[in-house]
């Protein structure tokens, strides 16, 4: 009787791992819609320049979509590459940046103004696919995103065939049931008004700079669950050696890293960029915002309600 229970019930259990694994293939490619946004790249100096300041600034692009060494490149005036393939190693996988630069078969030559628009807002790839939410672009206003699309298209292209990603068998998984569209958290500005402003500190936070995506504890899922901006979850170095840092508590509490900080404190340490090698922040991008973007997010981390690193959210 014992046996012909185990039996079945290994019969069942192998029945389910076929289905599961049948079902996860099947579903590694679903399409998806989307809107597409009625944007398009402009020749203007004034939107490129734009773009090309949220692209090597606040948008932090190069540290995802290049492998040059683009401090250096950029001292001596030469704007690296963004031709992508730059490894991440998570523990579903290793996931690689995409080409950005203009190149119509390895990059987004090929794609139109639109498509590109509707994969940073609304998370879906040309092919209908959905796009790994690694970047915050869903809020950007109008004007910011049309201009970072007219900055890219001003770029040489650079032929650069990017790997697949590489996922393992939690990675399909997860990319079967969990990777979805994510689009705009509300209505879409057409433009922002650049001041020194707490609001305007606060897009620049949540939209282009994406603070929340380090500094807000994550479930395992990457789910916000923490308040926001009040500490993020341990990460490990890159290579693997070097000690693993937390991203701190930003809010007013009296345990956060800015507590008592000025603003000249703040301007001096982000002009300084990073000091810790194996640090995750990409405070070289960050160094070359301007004064007045600075000065508009040290008033928004001022305005924060104080709370506790790694606190949950009130449900």
């Amino acid at each position: 009787m014992i046996k012909k229970i185990l039996k079945w019930t290994g019969i069942v259990f192998l029945l389910l791992t076929i289905v599961l694994v049948v079902t996860v293939s099947l579903r590694q490619n679903l399409r998806y819609d989307a809107p597409y946004p009625d944007l398009h790249a402009s020749a203007d100096s004034a939107v490129v320049a734009r773009g090309k300041e949220i692209v090597w600034g606040a948008g932090h692009c190069a540290d995802c979509h290049s492998v040059m060494n683009v401090d250096s490149m950029l001292n001596l005036g030469i704007e690296p590459a963004l031709s992508g393939a730059r490894k991440f190693a998570l523990p579903f996988g290793d996931i690689y940046s995409m080409n950005i630069t203009p190149d119509k078969e390895t990059g987004i030559g090929g794609f139109t103004d639109k498509e590109i628009a509707r994969s940073l807002r609304y998370g879906v790839h040309p092919d209908g696919t959905a796009v790994f939410d690694f970047m915050a672009f869903h809020d950007v206003a109008d004007e910011d995103l049309t201009a970072v699309i007219s900055y890219l298209r001003s770029r040489p292209a650079v032929r650069n065939e990017v790997p697949e990603h590489r996922l393992n068998a939690i990675g399909k998984t997860i990319k079967a049931f969990m990777v979805k569209p994510v689009g705009p958290s509300g209505p879409v500005p057409e433009r922002m008004q650049r001041d020194t402003s707490a609001a305007y500190g606060r897009y620049l936070a949540f939209n282009v700079a994406e603070c929340n995506g380090c500094h807000t504890m994550r479930d395992m899922t990457g789910g916000f669950i923490g308040e926001p901006l009040a500490g993020g979850r341990p990460m490990e170095s890159e290579d693997g050696i070097s000690p693993a840092l937390t991203p701190p508590n930003l809010t007013t509490d009296s345990s956060s890293r800015l507590f008592g900080w000025s603003q000249e404190t703040f301007l001096k340490r982000f002009r300084q960029g990073k000091i810790i090698p194996y640090s995750h922040m990409p405070w070289n991008s960050y160094s070359r915002m301007s004064e007045n973007d600075l000065k508009a997010l040290y008033n928004f981390l001022k305005s924060l309600p104080p709370s506790k690193t790694g606190a949950l959210k009130k449900k």
